[in-house]
C-alpha cells in the first residue's frame, strides 16, 4: 500500500507545482493590479499589498481608450477566426477529398508561406495596403490575420478530415445527396472539434498580435488592444497599475470564448493523434 501510495502522491505534488508555476504570471498581474499607485515602489517584493485598491480599473474603464480597444480587437479576432475558419474547411476538405493538378505545388506554396519570418513582410504588405486605404483599418487587419492564418487551419482542417471515412460520404451520395450536401450535412458536424481547435488557434493569434497591428494602425481610433497597452507607456514612466488592470480585463473575452468551445477544443487536440 505504501509503495503504491508514494508514487500517486509525487505524481499530484508534480501537478501541483506545475499549475502553480503556470498561473503564478496571472496572480501576479492581478496583485500588481490592485495595488495603490504609492505602494508599487515603496513595499518591495511581496506577495500581497498591504492595502488594495480598484482605482487602476476604474480608470482604464473611464478615463482611458480601453473600451476602444476591446471593442476593435473583439471584431478583428472574432471576425479572422470566422473567416479563416469557413476557408480553411472548405480548402482542407479540397486538399482531403480530390486529387487534381498541381495540388502538391499548392500545398507546398502554402507551406512556404509558414517560412519567412513576419518582421520581413510588413513593409510589403504596408506598400499594398496603403494605395487602397487599409493601412488604418480593422477591415486591413482582418484581410492580413486572414491571410496568414489560412494555410496552417488549412492543415489543421485537412487532418480532421482525413480522418473521417469517405464511406459515410459516399452513403448519402448513394440516397440522393450532392457532394456539398454530404459535406454541410454530414462531414461538418463530425468535424466540430476540429472546427472548435481551429476558432480557438486562430482567435488567440489574431487577439494577441502586435507586429502589423502596430505597423498597420495609426491612431488609437483603430487600435487593438496589444497596441492599445503601450498607450500606459510614457517617455519616463511606465503605470505599471493600469496596464496590468488592462491585462486583466482583456483576458476575460478569450477566458469566455475557450469556456464555452472546451468540450469540442479538448476533442479537437487529441483527435488527429491516432487514426485507424
Amino acid at each position: 500500500m505504501r509503495h503504491a501510495i508514494l508514487p500517486l502522491l509525487a505524481h499530484r505534488l508534480a501537478i501541483l507545482v506545475y499549475i502553480a508555476f503556470a498561473l503564478f504570471p496571472l496572480y501576479w498581474l492581478f496583485k500588481v493590479s490592485v495595488t495603490p499607485n504609492d505602494l508599487l515602489y515603496t513595499e518591495g517584493v511581496r506577495l500581497w499589498p498591504s492595502r488594495t485598491t480598484f482605482e487602476h480599473y476604474g480608470f482604464v474603464l473611464r478615463h482611458s481608450d480601453f473600451p476602444t480597444f476591446f471593442k476593435n480587437s473583439l471584431i478583428v479576432s472574432a471576425s479572422t477566426a470566422v473567416v479563416v475558419t469557413l476557408a480553411a474547411s472548405l480548402s482542407g476538405y479540397a486538399l482531403s477529398r480530390f486529387s487534381f493538378r498541381g495540388k502538391y505545388w499548392i500545398v507546398a506554396l502554402m507551406l512556404l508561406t509558414q517560412m519567412f519570418p513576419l518582421v520581413m513582410l510588413v513593409a510589403p504588405i504596408f506598400k499594398i495596403l496603403s494605395p487602397i486605404g487599409l493601412t488604418n483599418s480593422l477591415t486591413g487587419l482582418v484581410i492580413v490575420y486572414t491571410a496568414f492564418n489560412v494555410p496552417f487551419a488549412t492543415f489543421l482542417m485537412q487532418s480532421f478530415f482525413d480522418g473521417i471515412p469517405r464511406d459515410l460520404e459516399e452513403a448519402a451520395m448513394i440516397d440522393g445527396a450532392t457532394q456539398f450536401m454530404a459535406f454541410r450535412q454530414i462531414i461538418l458536424p463530425l468535424t466540430l472539434p476540429g472546427i472548435a481547435a481551429t476558432l480557438g488557434f486562430v482567435f488567440t493569434a489574431a487577439w494577441s498580435e502586435l507586429l502589423f497591428a502596430l505597423m498597420l494602425i495609426n491612431g488609437n481610433a483603430a487600435a487593438t488592444f496589444p497596441v492599445g497597452l503601450l498607450t500606459f507607456v510614457s517617455k519616463f514612466s511606465v503605470d505599471f497599475g493600469q496596464m496590468m488592470a488592462a491585462g486583466i480585463l482583456a483576458l476575460i473575452p478569450a477566458g469566455l470564448f475557450f469556456l464555452l468551445i472546451q468540450r469540442y477544443l479538448v476533442q479537437g487536440l487529441t483527435a488527429g493523434a491516432v487514426k485507424g
